[in-house]
């Protein structure tokens, strides 16, 4: 917190940014959780100020994340209220305070960096296919949706083509401009003025905003439909706050709800804190059980004034960085924002259209899948490729934990072919053939090994050298002793070369 506002002409209109993001998507994600529609929002203040107090993370963003929509809806309904659902959310923020305690952030140093690209570069993508229905005036879909299914009875890509019967002229007109403005505003004649310490985003909504008013009582209208509605309208400040209600902690499924909260949410914290860190122009590392304890504590704080769970979430953490932020400053104003707003000029948001927030978020998800990360990637190869296409595909196509965990196994499955393939190198002179094996020599390489060996003809000579192998498994070498046996019986010759220094030859 030292440093907190050294970088504030930067974070500032960063936050202002995020809070303009934060704002419909806290509202979407509470309406598909089936949740009061102000716990978005609480959960969007408390990623914003508490999280942000907390975390090592300098420019991730925490808030309600639609990754967890199924799993709180189903959850409120097992469990009878949303305040007895409250309850677990408390709980699984405890949780989340001993995973950190017990240090099991570790694992996100085990997501290949690959899948994180491709899991940037997929979010990308989805922003740009869910938002293009907003933009010309079909919002049937809660604004944040990640998910390939949707709660509407359509697909992400089938969305694009229904959304074409339901089509607003203002809608689209609005977002053409905005986005107009958005790559204007990025222009260097813009950023070289004055001009640059005015967000984009915020000229857009104000467009967005008077385009709106002045359209009132024309054809043109924008119906409410096409605006952001807060649903806080006549209700009393203590009307906008849920309790938990702790009288059936006696119920398992409570604490079977909060597990299933805790390990969920955990996991999606630390693969956007991987996204984070590598969308960090600085390149900072956060410290993943701090960021743990963090989310646990805003996840309690979150459940004990009725707010949705929370996890560090990259949309708002890319949209920071899109726009400058730097430090935690810009994650703490968003929340503090959020508060403020919603608390005192909640009306203002009514004129609000869904299309100028589609435009900014094309602009978001854009900068993500820009061509040249897929043809950097690309060129580095197959290897890498594969796998980004895979978790791309396994997102747009399920979700992001299930798009991740493809994306994963097909990493493992190239490392597999990676090893089968180059364990070993076999050259032939004649009647001598020369079996040489690499650095490591693990199980994985086993199934090559043997492969090679079977080939080898009747009566002829084989050198197995193992001189720049520094780890031999016992796999490998049980295969060479039962190729020793098999060779008497077709007149082989044998000739071992053993490394200078060979480590220990147990199984890994």
């Amino acid at each position: 917190m030292k440093n907190l506002f050294q970088t504030w002409k930067q974070d500032i209109p960063a936050g202002l940014v995020v809070f303009l993001v934060a704002v419909p998507l806290c509202l979407g994600i509470a309406l598909a959780s089936e949740a009061p529609v102000f716990s978005g929002l609480i959960a969007g203040i408390i990623g914003g100020i508490v999280v942000g107090s907390i975390s090592g993370s300098a420019i991730g963003v925490a808030g309600p994340a639609a990754g967890l929509t199924a799993i709180v809806a189903t959850a409120i309904g097992d469990l009878g209220s949303y305040e007895i659902f409250l309850s677990a959310v408390v709980f699984a923020g405890v949780f989340q305070i001993i995973l950190g305690i017990v240090k099991a952030g570790f694992i996100s140093y085990y997501f290949p960096n690959v899948v994180i690209k491709g899991m940037l570069a997929a979010i990308g993508l989805l922003i740009i296919f869910k938002q293009i229905p907003h933009a010309v005036g079909y919002d049937a879909d809660f604004e944040g949706d990640e998910s390939f299914f949707q709660a509407d009875g359509h697909n992400t890509f089938s969305e694009l083509f229904y959304s074409l019967n339901y089509i607003s002229l203002p809608a689209i007109l609005i977002c053409v401009v905005s986005i107009a403005v958005l790559i204007l505003w990025d222009n260097k004649r813009i950023q070289n003025t004055f001009l640059k310490f005015i967000p984009g985003p915020l000229i857009v909504v104000l467009i967005g905003i008077v385009a709106t008013i002045s359209l009132q009582g024309t054809s043109w209208e924008l119906i409410p439909n096409h605006r952001v509605d807060l649903g806080i309208d006549g209700k009393s400040f203590g009307e906008l706050f849920t309790f938990p209600d702790f009288s059936h902690l006696g119920n398992y499924k409570i604490y079977l709800t909060a597990a299933t909260l805790a390990i969920v949410a955990s996991l999606e914290s630390l693969l956007s804190v991987d996204a984070s860190d590598k969308l960090d122009p600085k390149k900072r590392i956060t410290p993943v059980d701090r960021e743990l304890v963090a989310q646990g504590i805003g996840n309690m704080a979150s459940g004990l004034i009725g707010g949705l769970p929370v996890t560090q979430v990259v949309v708002r953490t890319s949209a920071n960085v899109n726009s400058g932020g730097t430090n935690k400053l810009a994650t703490i104003f968003h929340g503090l924002l959020i508060a403020v707003t919603v608390l005192t000029i909640p009306s203002v948001f009514n004129f609000v259209p869904y299309a100028s927030l589609a435009a900014i978020l094309i602009m978001v998800g854009f900068k993500l899948a820009k061509p040249a990360l897929f043809k950097k990637v690309f060129k580095e190869g197959w290897l890498q490729f594969i796998p980004f296409i895979a978790t791309i595909g396994g997102i747009l196509f399920t979700n992001l934990l299930y798009g991740i965990g493809i994306g994963l196994a097909v990493s493992f499955l190239v490392i597999l072919y990676y090893n089968y393939k180059l364990s070993h190198y076999l050259s032939v002179e004649g009647e001598i053939y020369h079996v040489r094996l690499t650095e490591h020599m693990t199980f994985l390489n086993k199934a090559s090994l043997i492969e090679t060996l079977l080939k080898i003809p009747n009566g002829v000579t084989v050198i197995i050298d193992q001189s720049e192998a520094k780890f031999v498994s016992n796999d490998i070498i049980e295969s060479i002793e039962d190729f020793k046996i098999r060779a008497k019986d077709k007149n082989i010759e044998i000739e071992i070369i053993k490394p200078i220094e060979l480590e220990d030859e147990r199984d890994i």
